[in-house]
């Protein structure tokens, strides 16, 4: 069975997509924004709107899920912006959500996030940030332009 990242800048359709591999492919479901709160693994900062991650842990958190889904066969699907730092090793695929910058924009406005906000998150669009790092952590990639 395999584990599948989507990884992708905010707002860029990784739940959209991450939702409809669940579906299709009979999978668990891990998204990481609701893990991190979950298990307290990250610290809340107020400027920002947004936690800031401890990755090792939340690595070693992770690992342990998809070692267990391994040993019991099961299909696993991690969503979230941070799943690209996961070791390749533990990944069989790694998806990169794509998305136009008028299109993210509108989406991140809808959202209500402040202006420095969109800035910062249309910057990881337009420099790939994510594809970037998935590619240092030589993960398998397929690019999805939502």
């Amino acid at each position: 069975m395999k584990t599948i990242i989507v990884s992708g800048s905010v707002g860029s359709g990784k739940t959209t997509i991450s939702k409809k591999l669940v579906k299709s492919l009979k999978s668990d479901y891990i998204n990481i924004t609701e893990f991190v709160k979950k298990n307290k693994i990250g610290k809340y900062n107020k400027k920002y709107n947004s936690y800031e991650v401890d990755i090792k842990k939340l690595n070693t958190k992770l690992i342990k899920i998809i070692k267990e889904h391994k040993k019991l066969n099961k299909n696993l699907i991690i969503d979230g912006h941070l799943s690209h730092f996961l070791p390749r090793k533990y990944v069989d695929l790694g998806i990169i959500c794509k998305c136009d910058i008028k299109k993210l924009k509108k989406r991140l406005e809808k959202r209500k996030y402040s202006k420095n906000k969109i800035r910062e998150n249309l910057d990881v669009e337009i420099f790939d940030i994510p594809l970037i790092e998935a590619r240092k952590k030589k993960h398998k990639i397929k690019i999805i332009n939502t």
